[in-house]
């Protein structure tokens, strides 16, 4: 009988493939947030060889482990000296993995306040554009978000608050139909979901944020332009002052 036709075999295998999954994504976290932290610095030279020790795993795990991290542009690989890490103007700063190892370390600080400028940069355009572009269906649903999000805030409900506060801005920034500001979702996502996680946000959201995102939706619903890319603006601003506290 063949291994595909035997169902212990076919399970082993399954169960071997899942813990070199977890395997391979625990080195990667590890070595990412180590390069982006600072602690593997730039020059560093990594072998397979070394990798393997260090983490106990096999030579497969490894080298795709350094295929990835090579792929967000943290190391390259170079004939006879090793896997070589790279300055920080290499790395692909908008990968969310990359962002989240930033956030996750020593460099949280700084990452959060390029973040938030990249976000004052480009929300407050796409909050108009938006408005300009919505379907009728995105206009009553972005209210309808909005005023979830005031009563999960107010409640303290952060976990819920955060699903609609993503889905908020997804809307926003795939609304206007400009490709460029959509293919920011997911910075914008794990950026909101990187404050929560890391306790950067207050148990209930300031007041004012709420009221923000109010008038967001309500001027995106109505078609006005210039006042959702200034309330966005407003919105901003308070993040930008809620990081400074912390």
């Amino acid at each position: 009988m063949s291994i595909s036709g035997n169902p212990s075999s076919t399970s082993a295998a399954g169960a071997s493939s899942s813990v070199a999954g977890v395997l391979h994504n625990s080195v990667l976290d590890m070595l990412g947030s180590d390069i982006t932290a600072g602690v593997l610095p730039e020059g560093h030279v990594l072998t397979l060889e070394k990798i393997q020790q260090q983490f106990g795993v096999s030579r497969t795990v490894a080298r795709e482990t350094m295929r990835l991290l090579e792929s967000l542009g943290l190391v390259t690989s170079r004939r006879r000296v090793g896997i070589i890490v790279q300055p920080k103007s290499s790395w692909r700063v908008f990968d969310p993995r990359v962002i989240w190892w930033r956030l996750s370390g020593a460099d949280r600080d700084a990452q959060l306040r390029t973040l938030t400028e990249l976000r004052i940069a480009i929300e407050p355009i796409a909050a108009a554009a938006a408005a300009r572009g919505a379907s009728a269906e995105q206009r009553v649903k972005i209210r309808t978000i909005a005023a979830e999000m005031r009563a999960l805030g107010e409640a303290g409900n952060l976990s819920d608050f955060l699903d609609r506060d993503i889905h908020f801005h997804t809307m926003l920034l795939e609304a206007g139909g400009n490709e460029m500001f959509a293919a920011l979702v997911d910075v914008v996502a794990v950026v909101l979901r990187g404050r929560t996680i890391l306790g950067l946000m207050p148990h209930h959201p300031e007041p004012a944020a709420l009221d923000l995102h109010e008038a967001v939706a309500h001027a995106v619903a109505e078609g006005r332009g210039a006042d959702a890319e200034n309330h966005m603006r407003q919105l901003l601003g308070e993040v930008r002052a809620a990081m400074q506290r912390f």
